[in-house]
């Protein structure tokens, strides 16, 4: 299969696809692309996590269907299943972030790991599922804090309740894998992709979204912890690499595994300078002027150093980075202000996927 045929989203054309998590930031962009292709998508997940809600301003549940529902809740995940008898499944719920994970450990882990188990066990009862892809975290890796990228094969251990729950998660998934897929035709991978920015993410304690709130007041940004090290990238990259993923498994059940989904090294930027180049962008942009203060908060422990080795994505999928972290932020500010005007954010995601694709 040649390399642009992986990319090729008409195999999506008519395929039902079952996404949990669809209300939230990343889903909101991978129910845009589903559209995009031509899919008959089902969401299952709570109300959306912040208002405003990227899902709310694109009115999104106007062009899918979209179930409001607690992965917690096994009973009521197994009618949306036997209702919409998908035949792929992605699994993006959860709670997402490791300052809340320290607050509430036990929703956490209830969330991300018994979530799993759920939807695992809808999987099991519905035999119209080929393939799945369960959605972790590069923070899955137990983090020597090394210089070079993490690969499949590292040891799962991660240290806050966030990165320790998706861990579990990647270890649920292996084991019902091995117990009850190995010999059905159900393709099952994990996907373990990095810090990922975008237009529309409003989520608290995630440092672009802090940056957009500050000069959107025309204050100061403040930076908690400049100097830690992570793979940024936009978020139609992984979104993208999931979707061939996903494809590639349902054709072919020998590339199922384990996948980092990140950027080049180049684009393994340190926070500080992240928020510098938002506000070159911004400034250039609008003309306008804001800046950065450091203000650490010495809060709980997060990893400083943080890299992946996405050697195998690429070799066996030909996966390739699009857009480098200049082009993401360029996006990004380009979605804040036609946001900020009250013009058409869906067209403006639109725009971009047709960008992204045709790159």
């Amino acid at each position: 299969m040649s390399k642009e045929s992986r990319l090729d989203l008409e195999f999506y054309r008519g395929k039902k696809v079952l996404l949990t998590g669809h209300t939230g930031f990343k889903g909101s962009w991978m129910c845009q692309l589903l559209q995009a292709a031509g899919a008959e998508v089902t969401g299952y997940a709570l109300g959306a996590p912040t208002n405003p809600s990227l899902f709310q301003v694109c009115g999104i549940a106007d062009n899918i269907h979209s179930v409001t529902g607690d992965i917690r809740d096994l009973d009521h995940m197994k009618k949306a299943f036997a209702r919409t008898r998908p035949e792929i499944v992605i699994h993006m719920a959860a709670q997402p972030i490791v300052r809340e994970s320290y607050r509430n450990p036990v929703y956490t882990y209830e969330t991300n790991v018994m979530g799993t188990v759920n939807v695992l066990e809808c999987i099991r009862e519905t035999p119209s599922v080929r393939s799945f892809l369960n959605v972790t975290t590069d923070k899955v890796y137990m983090n020597r804090e090394w210089e070079w990228g993490y690969r499949e094969n590292e040891e799962l251990n991660g240290y806050d309740p966030y990165s320790n729950s998706k861990s579990c998660s990647e270890l649920v998934t292996g084991s019902y894998r091995n117990s009850f897929f190995s010999h059905s035709e159900v393709a099952i991978s994990t996907a373990r992709a990095g810090n990922v920015i975008g237009g529309g993410d409003f989520a608290a304690d995630r440092i672009i979204p802090d940056c957009i709130r500050a000069a959107e007041r025309k204050e100061d940004i403040i930076v908690r912890n400049p100097y830690s090290t992570r793979p940024y990238q936009h978020v139609l990259e992984p979104v993208a690499a999931y979707l061939m993923i996903a494809k590639a498994q349902y054709e072919d059940r020998n590339l199922a595994g384990s996948y980092n989904v990140g950027p080049d090294d180049s684009d393994c930027w340190t926070t500080g300078d992240l928020v510098n180049l938002f506000c070159r962008k911004w400034n250039h942009m609008t003309n306008e002027s804001v800046k950065w203060i450091d203000r650490y908060d010495g809060g709980p422990h997060e990893a400083n150093f943080l890299k992946l080795d996405c050697s195998k994505l690429k070799s066996a999928l030909g996966w390739q980075p699009r857009w480098n972290v200049e082009t993401a932020m360029e996006k990004i500010v380009e979605w804040t202000l036609v946001y900020l005007a009250g013009g058409d954010v869906s067209a403006c995601m639109q725009k971009q996927i047709t960008e992204f694709m045709d790159k």
